[in-house]
């Protein structure tokens, strides 16, 4: 098939073909169509502003170990390559390093595998220095298997990991031994950034609020949905992985219960596991999360795989959504769903006891029912106690209504009764008279 861009106006950096295989046999495909793999490519693609000349499938009845397609595949590409003056070759696979040069040399051009260019989007969007250290460690893993070449037509427009090459022919020389030195170095300095985020998380159990990790595949709407409960500006884009540094934000519940709020970079199928690897400081939080909010684009066709893609991730992370963890399900996009599909989301999350909620982002329907079931499934070992208090003692009365739930109040000349829910721990301190 062949692909035209619906923005014009966009600053490319280089022309590129996407190429997605499929083996007859489904093996690799799975559930998910040819042509939503495809489509996933391409975004993939223009993630770092490549303009997408052409986009095909080619259907295999085999792997080769040489060049990943046979013979007259690969010529035929190479045609539509040349004919195109395409620069860059997407290959939406894991090729061997044997494959990815070979493919070079028969198309004269920079081949890129699923995994190289999903490292080149995160190194073109890392901003913290905790982001790039990430990055870097997952490149040079990536690196060490194989020989990375820059082009001489390829200028350096932009972030990046190096895989899409800079000014001149030079030609990555580092050995395994010296990359091996900078990873043991990266390495290093993240367990440095686990110890500083250990000593956070120590500091915030001290309050302690409960932790909600957004989680969800890439383009979900998390970062929408995040800025709305929490007022926050995170980008918010309709590109995959627009958001890669980790972002948290308080949040206070209907319930009165405080919590914060973390948005976490995206999952994708196939996930690299450079990247799994090296963004274990930043998937931390996911892993210390007292909550976590699957968010869903229940409006893409996908959407079904795309929810075993997260669960296989979170099971690479040692979570189990059926295990220990409180997940709930926020299938977000609501306002694109034709009547029939939304009636039909709107009874499930009737019966989920919570755990579903369906919402709209980016107009902010269902966003209240979401806050009210966290205050729900957080509040579900909380104390329901009755407690008169002297008019004279505002402060006690002052401290209930920040932190706990009001269910009742009687007022008397003396004194204010109130049938309040609390937080163990704040019923607990109430007990004691530990209110401050």
């Amino acid at each position: 098939m062949t692909w035209n861009s619906s923005d014009s106006t966009r600053p490319f950096t280089a022309r590129a073909v996407v190429v997605h295989p499929e083996l007859r046999s489904g093996s690799q495909t799975g559930r998910r169509g040819s042509l939503a793999r495809l489509e996933e490519a391409v975004r993939l693609a223009e993630a770092i502003e490549l303009d997408i000349s052409h986009a095909e499938t080619v259907s295999l009845s085999r792997i080769r170990p040489s060049a990943m397609f046979g013979k007259g595949s690969v010529e035929r590409i190479g045609a539509r390559i040349a004919l195109l003056n395409a620069e860059i070759a997407i290959i939406d696979w894991a090729l061997s390093p044997v494959q990815q040069r070979n493919l070079e040399r028969s198309w004269h051009c920079k081949v890129l595998d699923r995994t190289g260019l999903i490292l080149e989007i995160f190194g073109a969007r890392a901003r913290t220095k905790e982001g790039v250290l990430q990055v870097d460690l997952a490149a040079l893993n990536y690196q060490r298997s194989r020989l990375v070449r820059s082009w001489t037509h390829l200028e350096r427009q932009r972030g990046g990991v190096g895989f899409m090459g800079g000014p001149g022919e030079t030609q990555i020389e580092a050995d395994r031994r010296l990359i091996g030195d900078r990873i043991t170095k990266l390495k290093r300095e993240l367990r440095d950034v686990r110890r500083t985020r250990a000593i956070h998380r120590a500091a915030r159990q001290k309050v302690p609020y409960p932790i909600i990790a957004l989680v969800g595949y890439t383009n979900a709407g998390k970062s929408t949905l995040f800025n709305m409960l929490t007022d926050a500006n995170v980008v918010s884009k309709d590109q995959l992985f627009a958001t890669l540094d980790p972002t948290m934000r308080g949040l206070k519940l209907p319930s009165g219960q405080e919590v914060i709020l973390s948005d976490t970079v995206g999952f994708i199928s196939d996930l690299p596991h450079e990247l799994v690897e090296a963004f274990q400081a930043t998937l931390e939080e996911v892993t210390e999360a007292d909550v976590l909010l699957h968010v869903r684009d229940i409006a893409d066709p996908a959407s079904e795989e795309q929810k075993s893609d997260v669960i296989n991730v979170l099971a690479d992370l040692g979570l189990s959504v059926d295990g220990d963890t409180t997940v709930i399900e926020v299938r977000n996009k609501s306002d694109l769903l034709d009547q029939a599909s939304r009636e039909f989301h709107v009874n499930s999350a009737h019966r989920s006891n919570n755990r579903v909620v369906l919402l709209s982002a980016e107009s902010g329907e269902g966003v209240d029912q979401l806050a009210f079931s966290l205050g729900q499934v957080l509040g579900a070992d909380w104390r329901t106690v009755e407690i008169d208090i002297p008019w004279s003692d505002g402060k006690t009365l002052a401290w209930i209504y920040e932190h706990g739930e009001i269910i009742d109040r009687n007022d008397s000349e003396e004194s204010v009764n109130l049938t309040v829910r609390l937080h163990p721990r704040d019923a607990a301190r109430l007990d004691n008279g530990i209110v401050n």
